[in-house]
């Protein structure tokens, strides 16, 4: 419309996660964005979001059956004038459409992780080079209080020059089933946990102490889930549990039925694709570990311990970074066990154990932040503790993103391609790794980028 001065966005890939930018730009961000376009090979999953639309009280917008970044997607870049692409499509098209938007002269705006392989990687970094055109990551961790704290902390110097961090990461047996539940079980789809989830986390190390990795040595297996995991005793014999009776009261079963949002998403929309949401954790076709064990070293010479259990009894993570003046601890917990009547329910895709729901499951959640410095009493540094959108980062990204400048960001939680590169490569190293048996070094991969050209503010070829 002639006049109108806001951003225009189109989004593709119409999973559940999309939703937390759609709302975004409909309601709190209307008045700076404007949602012209929805992309997606299934129509009844578009039309799922646009009836959302017009539940928060804005127009549907044009829908565009799209299967791959082709001509199709560059004439809906044109015809609805797009200024920016918002990619939330299953993580293996994340570089096809990155790369699009750019040649296309679109920025572009991605879901972790940005990508799943090294040659969609140099295909990201060349394509900003060539065009010269912004991608964002969507690392929203590093918009949680809790997380700006630690990086407000690391960078006052208040336990010295950082030697080494103990990560350890821990999916409870609600969120850490949905993996195996849906298209993520496939390594080819979404690079294993070590890329899809634990990109997250690598890059709030890397932000945390301002590191670029330079080494990974990691071991990986599937321990609990996928077939070999009925050793243990709770697989029952179903594909998916629509329909089974076998999945009756089983823990591990997904009632998509019984989810609204889910229902409108997958299971009325499989008929045009064939994509079961919920499958079975033990059936055949899990190629992703479900325990994984990574040491990375930085080029400062500071070392990380990283460990990430997708079968917990509980939620939440432990920090300890070791430093030349002290000690920082935090442990967050997010749930304190699975309760039998949630077991079922996801939490991973929208942050909570109701999809898209503002209430906190009924499981306790705490928060512990502490200082160590030598020859002084500990100090418990308060911070906020939310229980819904990871956090409250969501809404704080969002903000970000969309939403009025607020001037530099001390904290420089803003990702780029710069940085989604060096979470990602992490991931890719401790997959390598994983088959090799042997270090990797990250620049092997890199190649022909070098470490430098991770830095942020460093021009990339």
């Amino acid at each position: 419309m002639t006049g109108d001065t806001r951003t225009r966005y189109a989004l593709v890939g119409t999973g559940a996660r999309a939703e937390m930018f759609t709302r975004a730009l409909v309601t709190e961000h209307a008045d700076r964005a404007q949602l012209v376009a929805l992309a997606d090979p299934n129509t009844t999953r578009m039309a799922a979001h646009n009836d959302r639309l017009v539940e928060w009280g804005a127009a549907p917008v044009p829908t565009w059956r799209i299967t791959a970044a082709d001509d199709t997607f560059r004439r809906m870049l044109d015809t609805e004038q797009v200024d920016t692409v918002i990619v939330c499509t299953v993580d293996r098209y994340h570089a096809d459409y990155v790369v699009a938007a750019l040649q296309a002269g679109r920025d572009a705006i991605t879901e972790k992780p940005m990508t799943t392989d090294v040659t969609g990687c140099r295909r990201i970094l060349d394509a900003v080079a060539q065009t010269g055109r912004r991608v964002t990551v969507t690392f929203n961790y590093r918009y949680n209080p809790v997380h700006e704290k630690v990086r407000e902390l690391l960078a006052s110097g208040v336990i010295g020059e950082i030697g080494s961090v103990h990560f350890e990461w821990l999916l409870d047996v609600r969120h850490g089933a949905d993996y195996f539940r849906r298209w993520h079980r496939d390594k080819a789809n979404s690079g294993g946990l070590m890329v899809h989830k634990a990109t997250h986390h690598f890059d709030l190390v890397n932000w945390w102490i301002d590191g670029t990795p330079v080494e990974v040595y990691a071991r990986g297996r599937l321990f609990f889930y996928g077939p070999e995991g009925q050793r243990h005793g709770y697989a029952r014999q179903y594909a998916r549990a629509t329909a089974a009776p076998d999945a009756a009261g089983d823990p591990f079963a997904l009632d998509l039925a019984s989810h609204p949002r889910l229902r409108a998403l997958y299971l009325d929309a499989e008929h045009e694709d064939g994509y079961h949401r919920d499958q079975n954790v033990f059936g055949p076709g899990v190629t992703i570990e479900d325990d994984m064990s990574v040491l990375v070293t930085y080029a400062s010479g500071a070392t990380m311990t990283y460990h990430l259990t997708a079968y917990s009894p509980w939620e939440g993570y432990r920090l300890m970074v070791n430093g030349s003046k002290g000690r920082l601890e935090l442990e967050v917990v997010e749930n304190d066990y699975v309760s039998p009547t949630t077991a079922a329910t996801v939490k991973g895709e929208a942050g909570s154990a109701a999809l898209h729901g503002d209430t906190a499951p009924p499981e306790d959640g705490s928060v512990r932040l502490t200082v160590h410095p030598f020859w002084e009493k500990p100090r418990q540094i308060q911070v906020p503790h939310e229980r819904t959108g990871h956090g409250g980062a969501d809404a704080r990204m969002t903000a970000a993103i969309f939403g009025p400048s607020t001037g530099p960001d001390p904290l420089g939680r803003s990702a780029t391609e710069r940085d989604g590169a060096a979470s990602l490569l992490v991931g890719l190293a401790a997959n390598e790794s994983f088959r090799t048996g042997a270090p990797v070094k990250v620049a092997d991969l890199l190649a022909p980028y070098t470490l430098t050209d991770l830095v942020p503010g460093h021009s990339t070829r």
